[in-house]
């Protein structure tokens, strides 16, 4: 029986080791490493060349669609499979889009992940059922016919998303500055990209809604 390799990437220690318990559970799975953070969780993929990296897209204030994009450019023979509370809606296609393999989200049954592991594993799509019907509409609706999507969070970027996010959990402008890749100068620039794109008058009123939105989304 062949036995596959799986690292997990979360930046909670104590998920990881529920995690790998479940997993280890199964015949043929093997946890063979585990990183809390993005640079750690590569150079793990890049030592191991595992045949799986679940990859949770909230590592700290790191951005998980970052690392996919790199272990999918780097390592294309280790499948992902993203494990996360961030809202499958808005982020499951990103994922996808970023080299994914599969999204479940964390408060899905145990079976469930086990089934998207080997799914992913057989090469195939995982996402759940009802994602998988917006995404095939989505694919497949006469453009004519499509309607403006009705969030507007949905039209923005993927560091803008990560920005709205980081911004509605109390980071300033130097903290989110701190991210790789990002001056404070992005930063305001997205900011005031967020503000148009989600008709915001003032920094303030932008700073409610993203306060707002984050006590809406499920805890990560």
């Amino acid at each position: 029986m062949k036995q596959y390799r799986i690292v997990v990437i979360d930046d909670h220690a104590i998920f990881i080791q529920g995690l790998s318990l479940l997993i280890g559970g199964q015949r043929d799975f093997q946890v063979t490493g585990s990183a809390t953070n993005a640079a750690a969780g590569e150079t793990l993929i890049a030592e191991q060349k595992p045949d799986m990296a679940i990859i949770d897209l909230n590592l700290g204030d790191e951005d998980g669609l970052d690392l996919i994009k790199s272990v999918a450019e780097h390592f294309p023979e280790t499948r992902i499979l993203v494990l996360s509370m961030l809202q499958e809606r808005y982020y499951a296609e990103r994922s996808l889009a970023a080299g994914a393999r599969g999204y479940v989200m964390k408060d899905a049954a145990a079976d469930t992940l086990i089934a998207a592991m080997r799914t992913v594993l057989a090469g195939k799509i995982w996402l759940s059922d009802n994602e998988q019907k917006r995404y095939i509409d989505s694919l497949f609706q006469p453009r004519a016919q499509k309607s403006p999507r009705k969030n507007p969070l949905e039209t923005l970027s993927n560091r803008q998303l990560q920005i709205f996010r980081m911004l509605g959990r109390g980071h300033s402008t130097p903290e989110m500055a701190q991210t790789p890749s990002i001056s404070t100068k992005t930063v305001d620039a997205h900011k005031e990209q967020l503000k148009k794109k989600l008709d915001c008058a003032s920094a303030q009123e932008l700073l409610r809604l993203a306060i707002s939105w984050n006590k809406d989304a499920p805890p990560e």
